[in-house]
């Protein structure tokens, strides 16, 4: 009877630990079931155990084209998201992935159309392509609004005073023999040349065609040949192997995923200075590396929001003890820091009723999201917003601390969607029959926070504001991966 692969208490490192010794579908499913239960759970740990198990998947498909395993990939993506909807760090990695394989199908169809297009070219032309001297070739097809419309036509396979010299013979400008040097074209008017449009007539419709226009319909281009898409993308994953180059850049991904903290907190010193009072969130591990970090070379005070109820235990342990790995656990081997107090700095924890209260105190808010949506938003542990709006209306900045894999290409149509509720009796106990019986209790676990409260999103690519984060998001993310379904 074969084993559990999850033995003990089951987290990410029971899973890591037994990934590769459990088959593919057993690993699928496992991690669906600990995404479930709130096993793993937080955006970085879901965010390591989908990559691991994403490479995982890619190393042992059996597929023959890259079609097949952007299928295969795609498939067991909108499992892992659908067993945990609102955790979408999950489908931020399956995202990536399915655009890495995309980046390296297009690079190897890149190179070997450089190198088909190579192979048509005469004998001479490799000699050409060495003298640095060569003008680079003009398009023959020039827009007659250009200025380049009544400029010289230079040929490809001469050297650049041999062709400007050549052309002193019938252009009125060129190359002067008696100055021996280049003389300007004289400037074109209405009389001079027909051609020239009046800038009143730019927006008007001409009756007959440009002469610069596309070729018509069923003409060939005299650079690309026909069939020459078709040969190289053919081509393509003969001479690129796919399934490598996709491995090597899922471990890649996996190598940004451990040192993202660091390099955040690489840009601490950037923004946080001496004798300032900073107000943060919850004991996030993001929050705790970039505070430790600024801790080195200055002194401030930070403000702790104790997050109750569902973030207040850790965050007191936080504080007292900073963090240490438990016994058994294999997770992170050096995630492991001390308290702010043992670096000196002076610590204050309060709850969240007296946030408004010492806001006119702080010079800064830092906040740590669970995932950054495209428009610039967050979604945040309970009380951020709040955090937020009271830090807007005494204009305090708003500092997001965010890895890009936390990053999602989603737009929050319907923020009520976003938030999870979590168990209603730690905010008023079931012993209380009377009163919960008469009313109906939340607790929502996040909040939504809009981009017009942020001031700054630190990322592990620098600061940015949040109406730039579509740049990123167009950068990181494919138009055809964003819907999985």
């Amino acid at each position: 009877m074969p084993s559990n692969p999850v033995q003990g208490a089951p987290s990410l490192a029971s899973f890591l630990k037994n990934l590769k010794q459990t088959e593919v579908e057993r690993s699928i499913e496992t991690f669906i079931s600990l995404v479930k239960r709130r096993q793993i759970r937080n955006s970085r740990p879901c965010a390591i155990a989908t990559a691991q198990l994403l490479l995982k998947v890619v190393g042992v498909a059996r597929v023959k084209d890259a079609g097949a395993l952007i299928e295969r990939v795609r498939k067991v993506g909108q499992r892992l998201v659908a067993a945990h909807p609102r955790e979408m760090a999950v489908g931020n990695i399956v995202r990536r992935v399915l655009g890495l394989i995309r980046e390296v199908v297009e690079d190897g169809a890149d190179s070997n159309a450089a190198d088909y297009s190579d192979e048509g070219q005469p004998e001479h032309s490799g000699s050409a392509k060495k003298d640095s001297f060569q003008r680079p070739g003009l398009s023959s097809h020039i827009s007659t609004f250009s200025p380049l419309h009544h400029g010289i036509a230079v040929p490809n396979d001469k050297p650049l005073t041999q062709q400007t010299r050549a052309t002193s013979s019938h252009s009125p400008s060129g190359w002067d023999r008696n100055t021996d040097m280049l003389v300007r074209p004289p400037m074109l008017t209405a009389t001079t040349s027909p051609q020239v449009t009046s800038l009143f007539g730019l927006l008007s419709t001409p009756e007959q065609g440009s002469p610069s226009q596309t070729p018509p319909i069923g003409s060939q281009s005299p650079v690309i040949k026909p069939g020459h898409f078709s040969k190289v993308a053919s081509a393509a994953e003969n001479k690129v192997d796919v399934k490598a180059e996709v491995i090597d850049g899922i471990k890649e991904l996996i190598d940004e995923l451990e040192v993202v903290d660091d390099q955040i907190a690489a840009y601490a010193l950037d923004h946080i200075h001496s004798n300032e009072i900073i107000l943060t969130h919850t004991s996030s591990q993001t929050i705790q590396r970039f505070l430790l970090t600024a801790a080195r070379k200055r002194k401030f005070t930070v403000v702790f929001v104790e997050a109750y109820p569902n973030d207040h235990e850790s965050t007191h342990d936080t504080i007292m003890r900073g963090h240490k790995k438990a016994e058994g656990d294999e997770e992170g081997g050096d995630d492991r820091w001390k308290a702010l107090t043992a670096m000196g700095i002076t610590v204050i924890v309060i709850p969240d009723s007296a946030i408004f209260a010492l806001m006119s105190r702080v010079n800064k808010v830092v906040l740590a999201p669970h995932s950054v949506l495209a428009n610039g938003s967050l979604i945040a542990a309970a009380g951020a917003q709040i955090i937020a709006q009271a830090a807007k209306v005494h204009q305090i900045p708003v500092v997001v601390l965010s890895g890009v894999y936390k990053l999602s290409p989603v737009y929050p149509f319907d923020t009520e969607d976003l938030i999870e509720y979590g168990d209603p009796g730690k905010v008023v106990g079931f012993e209380e029959g009377a009163l919960v019986s008469n009313v109906d209790v939340i607790n929502p676990i996040f909040d939504y926070v809009p981009a017009e409260l942020v001031d700054l999103y630190i990322t592990n690519l620098g600061g940015h504001a949040p109406s730039y984060l579509y740049r990123i998001v167009a950068d990181h993310y494919r138009v055809e991966d964003i819907n999985l379904s």
